[in-house]
């Protein structure tokens, strides 16, 4: 029995929704549907939610392909200012390097001119002091030659009092007085010119003394010029290791430990083998080189980690590290490395030194590439369509090992970047990011 509300809402639904009969007429037969009201109502109502389905449907797939459009647009846009940035870096960065080879050229040439500076400085003292001892020995004769040219006047005084001068003595008198004057005046001229040396032999030492300190005030600015160069060369390196999570001084000691080839640690300029104290120069030159070393070691070590994009060319940063909605099966599995969608056959090219470990067909990833870095890293490059390396060849940053494709578990063209520390998967987009104010 029906309630007086359904007997309203019925009465309202047939004012506007009036019963109606479809006929269906064959040749021998004729049925017909009738369509009630309420049955009015729910087709109109499904078409109504039909077409507004439509609708946002459409608006969100426009919305989308709009974002999509301007994201692109915006990536490209970054790896533009990305590229002109690395460039700028990168003529830094080499600018700085010349100059620090001009300033130790420059330096090496300075010690030079010091030790020869030095050495004439050594010998002027030396020939200062001969001078000195030779007027001490002049003087010395000279005041015993005028004691005794005295003590003779006195003598030839005495003899001409006491009446007992003979005309042999009056005559040889005058001839002894003379050769006393020559010998007297010959001393006066070499003590003079004793002193003249000795006069142009300060001189000659207050020059160098004078020319050593302009020397050593351009040492001191050379100097500082290298100290800034290693400071501005070395902190971005020693800053890129430790974004990255690599402790620098480790780091440098494996280097250190496992380098062989040239370019290993420098030898300090000089060793003092009787206890001496090396002077604040040698001091400071130690220090640089020490400084270079360390530089040294750190490209090398750069070079054998993975602080580089495995792909040049103007890419789409499709997919993060982390937990994702897996694109196959829609639920939340975790993703170990990032990827980069591209045109197919795009290069891609080797992070860092190493091996390869493998090269060939594995489930799920495709045409893969495995390269054995330094320190317990390795990189995976996966879902390629061309491989250029085969397993055990060396491989050097920059190198080009595979191109971009869409084998294996993939739903488009791409490359799959994976970084692992001693098996365990890490963000790739930490060391890329770390480098970005280096390389």
């Amino acid at each position: 029995m029906r309630t007086r509300f359904a007997i309203k809402l019925h009465a309202v639904l047939e004012k506007h929704f009036p019963e109606r009969r479809v006929f269906l007429k064959s040749d021998s037969d004729t049925r017909f549907i009738r369509l009630r009201p309420a049955t009015q109502l729910a087709a109109y109502a499904g078409a109504f939610l039909l077409v507004a389905w439509a609708i946002v449907a459409t608006a969100i797939v426009l919305m989308d392909s709009i974002g999509a459009g301007n994201f692109r647009e915006q990536a490209r846009r970054d790896q533009r200012m990305y590229e002109q940035r690395l460039n700028q870096l990168s003529a830094e960065r080499d600018a700085r390097a010349e100059e620090a080879l001009a300033a130790q050229a420059r330096f090496n040439s300075a010690l030079a001119q010091i030790s020869v500076m030095q050495s004439e400085l050594l010998s002027s003292e030396t020939r200062r002091s001969e001078l000195e001892t030779g007027v001490e020995v002049i003087q010395t004769t000279l005041r015993q030659t005028m004691r005794d040219r005295e003590a003779a006047r006195k003598s030839l005084a005495a003899l001409k009092d006491s009446g007992a001068t003979t005309p042999a003595t009056e005559a040889a008198a005058p001839a002894q007085m003379a050769f006393m004057t020559a010998a007297l005046s010959e001393a006066a001229k070499e003590r003079d010119q004793v002193r003249a040396d000795a006069q142009s032999a300060l001189d000659e030492r207050d020059a160098l003394e004078t020319e050593i300190k302009l020397m050593r005030e351009r040492n001191d600015q050379i100097f500082r010029q290298l100290e800034e160069a290693m400071e501005v060369s070395v902190e971005p390196l020693n800053k890129m290791f430790r974004q990255a999570g690599m402790a620098p001084d480790r780091i440098l000691e494996q280097v250190r430990r496992g380098y062989q080839g040239q370019g290993g640690p420098l030898t300090p300029i000089t060793f003092s083998t009787r206890g001496e104290q090396p002077d604040p120069d040698e001091l400071r030159a130690n220090k640089i080189l020490g400084q270079m070393d360390q530089l040294n070691l750190y490209r090398l070590a750069a070079q054998k980690a993975p602080f580089a994009k495995p792909v040049h060319a103007s890419v789409r940063f499709s997919s993060p590290f982390g937990y994702r909605r897996d694109p196959k099966t829609g639920g939340r599995r975790m993703h170990n490395g990032s990827d980069f969608a591209g045109p197919y056959g795009t290069k891609i090219f080797a992070t860092a030194d190493g091996v390869v470990t493998y090269a060939g067909w594995m489930s799920g990833f495709g045409r893969l590439v495995k390269i054995r870095h330094a320190f317990g890293i390795e990189t995976y490059y996966a879902h390629t369509s061309r491989l250029h390396v085969k397993v055990g060849q060396r491989v050097s940053r920059g190198d080009h090992i595979a191109d971009m494709g869409n084998s294996g578990r993939s739903t488009g063209t791409h490359l799959h970047y994976e970084v692992r520390v001693n098996g365990r998967p890490v963000n790739p987009m930490t060391y890329i990011k770390a480098a970005r104010n280096v390389f």
